[in-house]
C-alpha cells in the first residue's frame, strides 16, 4: 500500500519527535510511506472558529498533497476527525470525498486496516492512557462510559502489547481535558481546572506517563504538569509504539 504521512503544523513544530516516531513505526510495519512537504495546516482552527470557509486552500492543498495515496495516515486525532467530517472541495469535490474514506488516525489505521497482533516495543513504565473526545466520539477508538455498550479500547489494545508497560486504571477514564482547540482561549478558567482535574487523576493512580492519541490535549496537559514542577511526563503514543529498550 501508498501512505502519506500527514503531520499537523503543531505536531510538526512543537512534537517533532512524535512525527519521526509515527514515520519509523509505520515503516516498521512493512508500510511504503512518503511526507509530502508542502503540507500545510489542515483547517482546523478556522472552522472551529466559525470560519470554515476561509480554510479552503487549505483544504485544497491537502487535496494536491495527498490525492494519490492508498491511505493518509496522521498522529492527531483531532485533525483527522477534521479531515472526516470537514474536506470538501469548490473544484475537486469528488477527489475530496474520496480522501475522506481513506483518512486514518494512526491508532485506527494499525488497528483497523493492518490488523496488527504484536509489536516488538518495550516501555518499562506506569502510562495512564487519555482518551480524547475527537478520538473517543468521533473515530470511535474507544467505547463511552455512558453508553450501555461492550467495551473496547483501540489505544489499550495496543499498549497491551509493549513490553513492561503498565497501564493505570483511572477514575475517569474518558473525561474531557478542557482543551478543546479555542475554548482554552475562550473559556480559560474553565479549560484549566478541567485539566487540573485530568492531571490530579493520572498522578493519584500513579501514571509515570500520560499518553494518548492527541497531542493538543496532551499539550495541554503539558503546560499544567509543567507549571505544578510534576515529575509526570506526557508522550504521544506513537513513541511509545515505538520504543525499545
Amino acid at each position: 500500500m501508498n501512505v502519506g504521512l500527514f503531520i499537523p503544523c503543531y505536531v510538526n513544530q512543537f512534537y517533532p519527535q512524535a512525527a519521526r516516531a509515527t514515520l519509523e513505526l509505520l515503516r516498521k510495519m512493512g508500510v511504503n510511506v512518503r511526507y509530502p512537504t508542502k503540507q500545510i495546516c489542515c483547517g482546523q482552527p478556522m472552522a472551529n472558529s466559525g470560519f470554515e470557509h476561509l480554510a479552503q486552500d487549505c483544504n485544497n492543498t491537502f487535496i494536491e498533497n495527498f490525492a494519490a495515496f492508498d491511505y493518509i495516515v496522521g498522529p492527531s486525532a483531532s485533525c483527522i476527525l477534521h479531515l472526516k467530517d470537514h474536506l470538501h472541495s469548490d473544484t475537486q469535490e469528488a477527489i475530496a470525498t474520496e480522501i475522506r474514506g481513506k483518512v486514518y488516525e494512526l491508532v485506527e489505521f494499525l488497528t483497523d486496516v493492518l490488523k496488527i497482533e504484536s509489536l516488538d516495543a518495550a516501555f518499562p513504565h506506569k502510562v495512564g492512557l487519555h482518551h480524547s473526545c475527537h478520538g473517543l466520539r468521533g473515530l470511535r477508538l474507544a467505547q463511552m462510559s455512558e453508553l450501555n455498550a461492550p467495551d473496547f479500547s483501540k489505544p489499550q489494545q495496543l499498549l497491551a502489547m509493549v513490553k513492561g508497560l503498565e497501564q493505570v486504571p483511572l477514575d475517569r477514564c474518558d473525561e474531557c481535558c478542557g482543551f478543546g482547540g479555542v475554548f482554552c482561549v475562550s473559556e480559560e478558567a474553565v479549560s484549566v481546572k478541567m485539566g487540573k482535574d485530568r492531571v490530579a487523576d493520572h498522578t493519584r493512580n500513579g501514571a509515570e506517563y500520560i499518553t494518548s492519541s492527541d497531542l493538543s490535549c496532551l499539550m495541554h496537559l503539558e503546560g499544567i504538569l509543567h507549571r505544578k514542577n510534576s515529575a509526570v511526563k506526557v508522550i504521544h503514543i506513537s513513541e511509545i509504539l515505538n520504543a525499545t529498550l
